[in-house]
């Protein structure tokens, strides 16, 4: 049974990330950005969803762990100390939205003991919020999902980022001669829709835990698995900006046996 201090928390996430929907489509493709450390782009909208939601959130749950890439105070690892933690992405794709192409999600994941409980998701190319986890199922809007129970084939659509390590450039290959291959710009929507059944599958290499702590419970409520190739993510026992990247397959069961089969891994 739920707790009613978790109950209050979905519920309160569900609304600040809605709250920001109106400015996510008010700055989309013409903010303003520039690329940091590590190469990736940030941009003032980023910035903006992230203090607006946690500065929401905090409000009400000021004792919580609040985590984002764009508002860190430190690049130092941060021990999980607190029951409950937040983990966000404030727009996963952002050089899909700093240039105009759809393809972007606010990602807010709900922790409890270091475990994502509960994912919401603003897919914001289809303008629907994509939200569950265990025992509350996935829903898309207004509708339940799941992930697909096919088994694999050669029509089988996955999700697929060309990888950072060009040392899997091979798996490229290997994932293009037996799956319809689908690169959207945007990890926590591959993921997202592996569990809301629009893709069967997705392989990726180069995403960090807040690109996907929102999406990972979506897919375990749809019936789905998430395995990760260079070592279990969660419980997440602290949050680090400089973490290495992880590598994972989802989708059901047998789709997870045959993309670890295909790619040697």
């Amino acid at each position: 049974m739920s707790s009613p201090e978790l109950l209050a928390r979905i519920d309160a996430g569900k609304a600040a990330v809605l709250a920001q929907v109106e400015f996510m489509h008010r700055e989309f493709g013409h903010v303003k950005s520039e690329w940091k450390y590590d190469g990736t782009r940030v941009t003032t909208a980023d910035i903006a969803i992230s203090k607006n939601i946690f500065d929401e959130l905090g409000a009400l749950f000021g004792n919580d762990h609040f985590f984002s890439e764009e508002l860190a105070e430190t690049d130092a690892p941060t021990p999980l100390t607190q029951r409950f933690a937040w983990v966000l992405d404030p727009i996963d794709g952002t050089n899909n939205y700093a240039t105009g192409i759809p393809y972007c999600a606010i990602s807010l994941a709900l922790l409890e003991n270091g475990v994502p409980v509960y994912g919401i998701i603003y897919d914001m190319a289809r303008r629907v919020l994509i939200h569950g986890g265990p025992g509350f199922g996935v829903w898309d809007g207004d509708h339940q999902s799941r992930v697909k129970s096919t088994p694999p084939d050669a029509q089988s659509m996955l999700g697929f980022h060309s990888p950072y390590d060009k040392n899997f450039a091979h798996h490229a290959t290997a994932l293009v001669e037996n799956f319809k291959l689908r690169g959207l710009g945007s990890s926590t929507l591959h993921l997202a829709y592996v569990a809301i059944g629009l893709l069967d599958a997705t392989v990726d290499h180069n995403v960090r835990i807040w690109d996907i702590a929102a999406a990972v419970p979506l897919v375990w409520a749809g019936g789905g698995e998430v395995q990760f190739l260079n070592g279990d993510q969660f419980p997440m026992r602290v949050f680090n900006l400089k973490m290495a990247r992880i590598q994972f397959v989802a989708g059901n069961k047998a789709t997870c046996a045959y993309l670890r089969a295909l790619l040697k891994v």
